[in-house]
């Protein structure tokens, strides 16, 4: 069954302040899912900066520590949460997946608490993809290549980072997001917030 047709899928909007990205959640993450509805409840997304920024690949954002007027160093983002890599769960355009740690200190790959971002990427050509087959060690199945050649996506992060949801509507304001200017370690020269995320 594709994740797309997921008919319990829970979703959000995230009001940003360039506009709005509606997202739904997969049933296959579920400790990802009830840890961003948590997080929501909470209003732990509250007026967050997107805080990384690379156009043509993702926009990062869920760092508490970006809140206006707060003490990164009394910050306690909680628990990393364990990888759930689903195989239909693939970086295409609009994925929303967990950031995290590199490998070297995180070898299970576990996730951020907070932090996710949504996948801009670029399109692949079957001489690409199959590049990163060979280099990589990863397949895809052919209606995934399918996706990857013509919506886009970042196909070598697949397995690598949980992919625990994707955008129902608003992938303009994420192109809008990735195109702004940005300066030291990607971090936007404008503040773009998150001014809530609703169910």
């Amino acid at each position: 069954m594709s994740v797309s047709c997921q008919s319990n899928a829970q979703m959000y909007t995230i009001e940003t302040s360039l506009g709005n990205i509606k997202v739904k959640l997969y049933e296959n993450t579920p400790l990802h899912q009830a840890n961003f509805a948590k997080l929501v409840e909470e209003q732990v997304y509250d007026s967050v900066l997107f805080h990384r920024i690379i156009e043509g690949f993702m926009i990062q954002t869920g760092d508490p520590g970006t809140k206006p007027g707060v003490d990164r160093s009394a910050i306690i983002e909680g628990e990393t949460i364990p990888a759930e890599f689903m195989a239909e769960n693939i970086h295409k355009k609009g994925a929303l997946a967990a950031a995290r740690t590199g490998d070297q200190v995180n070898p299970e790959k576990r996730s951020s608490p907070t932090q996710f971002y949504i996948v801009q990427g670029r399109t692949f050509t079957d001489e690409e993809l199959g590049q990163l087959e060979a280099f990589y060690g990863k397949a895809w199945t052919a209606e995934q290549k399918e996706i990857y050649k013509t919506l886009g996506g970042t196909p070598f992060l697949d397995k690598d980072y949980t992919v625990f949801g994707e955008v129902t509507e608003g992938l303009d304001v994420v192109d809008q997001i990735a195109a702004l200017p940005t300066g030291r370690g990607d971090f936007p020269l404008s503040d773009i917030r998150i001014i809530r995320i609703t169910k």
